[in-house]
């Protein structure tokens, strides 16, 4: 719970539905005031409603994290409404069709990598910038990363290639923060059950060719753990840190 006088201020990328949805609603009941990003804003301003009828402050941000004015623009308003940011969760991603390399539109993949690597550094390195600058100086940036960071999935390049630099990115974060105080972490993510996801109950093309169901975990339990980071102090981090469903198909999986 927030013991200190002043509020904790956050920001959740992606925040309108699903895992976003989930860590946004955990931070604001761990006091934090919560800045909601996304493309959609009627889902960021409902929940915004939802928090204020619980009496918690929360901020909806129309952002596209692909574009670096939009992103700039979120920065400035953070700064300029609240004089600083504590934790940056980027949680906005998306995903390509499962399909051979070679018929894969290629619009797709840069849809991919411009969202889940430039959003991400976009987001990241305008977070960095407001940390340095604010005073008392530091704070926490969270990438949401994938178990496809470790291992793919039949299909899965771009997403795959995408987490493995948001690998990259959140270590370099981690050695670049520590003269000013910031710490980076990422959450390896499997088989958290969203809307987007709920497609995996029915079945999934696994490695040997068949198509199989997976089991799922509720996408509070990734809120969880976003949730435990984020009360750390800037002393101690978690540098990453996997939260999958018991027995999901990863481990057996290279």
């Amino acid at each position: 719970m927030n013991t200190t006088t002043s509020p904790r201020i956050a920001l959740v990328t992606g925040a309108g539905s699903g895992i976003g949805r989930a860590a946004a609603l955990g931070l604001l009941a761990d006091g934090f005031t919560v800045v909601l990003a996304g493309r959609r804003a009627d889902p960021l301003n409902a929940l915004v409603d939802e928090a204020a009828a619980r009496g918690q402050a929360a901020l909806a941000v129309s952002t596209d994290v692909t574009d670096p004015a939009s992103v700039q623009a979120l920065f400035d308003t953070i700064e300029k409404t609240y004089g600083r940011i504590d934790v940056v969760f980027n949680n906005a991603g998306v995903n390509a069709p499962a399909v051979p390399l070679d018929e894969l539109p290629l619009d797709k993949w840069f849809a991919v990598l411009d969202t889940n690597v430039t959003g991400v550094f976009l987001c990241a390195r305008a977070a960095f910038g407001l940390m340095r600058r604010q005073s008392p100086q530091g704070g926490r940036i969270i990438n949401n990363g994938s178990i496809s960071a470790h291992v793919p999935r039949p299909f899965t390049a771009p997403y795959t290639a995408s987490k493995h630099a948001v690998s990259g990115i959140t270590k370099a974060l981690a050695l670049d923060g520590r003269a000013f105080n910031i710490v980076a972490s990422q959450i390896d993510i499997g088989n958290a059950l969203t809307e987007l996801s709920e497609r995996m109950t029915r079945g999934v093309l696994q490695a040997n060719g068949t198509t199989a169901p997976e089991p799922m975990m509720d996408a509070r339990h990734v809120a969880d753990a976003v949730r435990h980071i984020a009360a750390l102090p800037l002393s101690a981090n978690v540098l990453n840190m996997t939260v999958m469903a018991s027995a999901m198909p990863f481990v057996g999986r290279g």
